[in-house]
This record gives C-alpha cells, sequence and structure tokens, in this order.
C-alpha cells in the first residue's frame, strides 16, 4: 500500500465504520460516505454517543456532515472484534439524564473553585469573557 498525503490517505476508508470526536467534546459513530481537501466528512446512520461513567447512550443522528477543523480523533472500528469495554447501555432518556446530573455537579465543582479563589485573593478569568484578555 502506497502512503497518500493529506486527506486523500481517507479514500480506502469511506463506507467503513468509524469513530469521530469532536472538538466539542461529542463522540459519533456512523459510516464514512464522503470526504473533501479540507477534511470535511459525511457520515452515515450516525448516533451521538454520550458516556457518563461506566455508562452510554445513543442518539441516532442520521446523516452527518462534521467540518474538517472540528475533528480531534478519527478511527475505524473493527466491527468483526467484539468490545471488551465494561460498559453498560442505556435508554436515551436515562444518559441524558446522567448527563445533566453530572454538568449540574461540574458546573457546582467549578462554582465552590472560583469562590475559594476569589476568597484568597485571586482573580480566575471565566470562560465567557476569555476575549477580554
Amino acid at each position: 500500500m502506497n502512503y497518500v498525503p493529506g486527506t486523500a490517505s481517507l479514500i480506502d476508508d469511506i463506507d467503513k465504520k468509524h469513530l469521530v470526536l469532536l472538538r466539542d467534546g461529542r463522540t459519533l459513530i456512523g459510516y464514512l460516505r464522503s470526504i473533501d481537501q479540507f477534511a470535511n466528512l459525511v457520515f452515515h446512520q450516525t448516533v451521538e454517543r454520550i458516556h457518563v461513567g461506566q455508562k452510554f447512550g445513543d442518539i441516532p443522528r442520521g446523516i452527518f456532515i462534521v467540518r474538517g477543523e472540528n475533528v480531534v480523533l478519527l478511527g475505524e472500528i473493527d466491527t468483526e472484534r467484539p468490545s471488551q469495554a465494561p460498559l453498560q447501555q442505556v435508554s436515551i432518556e436515562e444518559i441524558l439524564e446522567e448527563q445533566r446530573l453530572q454538568q449540574q455537579t461540574r458546573q457546582e465543582t467549578d462554582r465552590v473553585k472560583m469562590q475559594v479563589l476569589k476568597d484568597r485573593g485571586l482573580s480566575v478569568p471565566r470562560p465567557d469573557n476569555l476575549d477580554e484578555y
């Protein structure tokens, strides 16, 4: 097999099942159907997989277009090999509720950390006003 530089190297991966991790933290699983010179990707039969602890849930998304600059990681899934991960699949409703509770806990922890830093006289920029710096 000859090496092809750039996104052309993904030609061999078309019509195979892939997992893609996006910059915003989302994980997608689907069949890679198309690519272009900017590494934009088109997936078919896509699901968004949400992990919380040892549980996961899949939300059907159908055809999904991913802008190349948002891809952090792309990898082929070996459909022949059984998964050895000790994860439990749960319903969409359950995983969304687990995710909401996890985000609530994280926000509360961040709020407490910010208050402790403020009490100690340290100023930490909030993520929503980083443009000021």
